[in-house]
């Protein structure tokens, strides 16, 4: 009887489902980052015990059973830290996320369940020929990309980037915009873009499109693979980009080289913050002042007037519906809407 598979999100991008592949064992010389690799499922099983499949549903796993992912390296100040270079001659690696990222551990925060474990049964080969991410990337045409971008920052993960994305483009959408939402740095999970494309984005991208498990690569390899995308978005039709920038731009997800490609295009940048004091040092590390600041910072009242003490620049709660009028006249003022309107 043939193996039962489940396909992380990271397989998106490929046509392993719907085709034929051997799995075999590769010495670590062959191993590199994106590779698509087989794990078997271990104990002990917690929470994190689901993977994301690649229409984005979550999935719970049991023992024994087989997952293709991607090997990669991951590097979250809140979560986990490892990857696939770390990885033993036991094989024994984990789900460094639900996306299917491969690796080892070397760092994990005491808040965060056990990892799923996995074993290493060996890499995907396709006829005699392991395959990996970058394999099913077609380059796009070499297109400008000359897109106005409204910037997303944060001052660390799970600061509020994609909670604040999903109201940009709901307000850009009911100015009759299209809208691209595009996730350029982090780590693999499809949920961030989805919530883009279920707030109305009409196009949706992210670094997984373009070959990456995550963009803990180096620079220029990085470089390399945004371009690419930047000219696949730059061929479909479109108004403006929303798009964020994974965990923040100080960490070593290519934050920095990410906001230098696009910098000249960027109109708004917004600043999601987990902490009214974390505004005033991402801000001084990064060199200038966002036009605004959102997140979990600005849940309450007292913490949008800390934000606006320390750092001067207005602050915004997403999620308050009486707040989202001064969201509007920052993206009108900074994108040029009523101008454009009127001509």
């Amino acid at each position: 009887m043939n193996p039962r598979y489940f396909f992380a999100s990271l397989t998106r991008i490929s046509d392993l489902p719907e085709v034929s592949f051997s799995v075999e064992r590769l010495p670590r010389r062959a191993w590199g980052t994106g590779d698509y690799v087989v794990g078997e499922v271990g104990l002990p099983a917690s929470s994190l015990s689901r993977i994301e499949l690649s229409t984005g549903r979550m999935v719970e796993v049991a023992e024994g059973d087989l997952v293709v992912g991607a090997l990669g390296v991951r590097y979250a100040t809140l979560e986990a830290v490892g990857g696939w270079q770390n990885v033993g001659n036991d094989g024994r690696m984990e789900a460094l996320t639900g996306a299917g990222i491969f690796g080892k551990s070397t760092s994990r925060s005491a808040m965060l369940p056990s990892l799923l474990s996995l074993a290493y049964k060996g890499h995907v080969l396709v006829g005699e020929e392991k395959v990996a991410m970058g394999d099913y990337v077609t380059p796009a045409p070499g297109r400008a990309f000359e897109l106005p971008v409204v910037l997303l920052i944060g001052t660390s993960m799970s600061a509020g980037k994609t909670t604040t994305a999903r109201a940009v483009i709901r307000l850009l959408k009911g100015e009759g915009l299209e809208v691209i939402g595009a996730k350029l740095t982090g780590a693999g999970r499809y949920r961030d873009i989805l919530a883009m494309q279920d707030a109305g984005a009409d196009h949706i991208f992210d670094f997984v499109d373009a070959g990456l498990p995550s963009t803990v690569v180096p620079e220029r390899e990085y470089r390399k693979t945004l371009r690419n995308l930047l000219s696949r978005m730059a061929s479909v039709e479109a108004d403006v980009l929303v798009a964020e920038i994974g965990a923040s731009p100080l960490e070593p997800y290519n934050g920095t080289a990410a906001i230098e490609e696009i910098g000249p295009n960027v109109r708004c940048t917004v600043l999601a913050a987990s902490d009214p004091y974390a505004v005033t040092g991402v801000t001084a590390a990064f060199g200038h002042n966002p036009d605004l600041v959102t997140g979990l910072a600005t849940s309450t009242r007292a913490g949008t007037e800390l934000i606006e003490k320390l750092s001067g620049v207005k602050a915004v709660n997403v999620l308050d519906r009486d707040s989202l009028p001064r969201l509007k006249t920052t993206l009108e003022r900074t994108l040029g809407l009523k101008a454009a309107a009127r001509a």
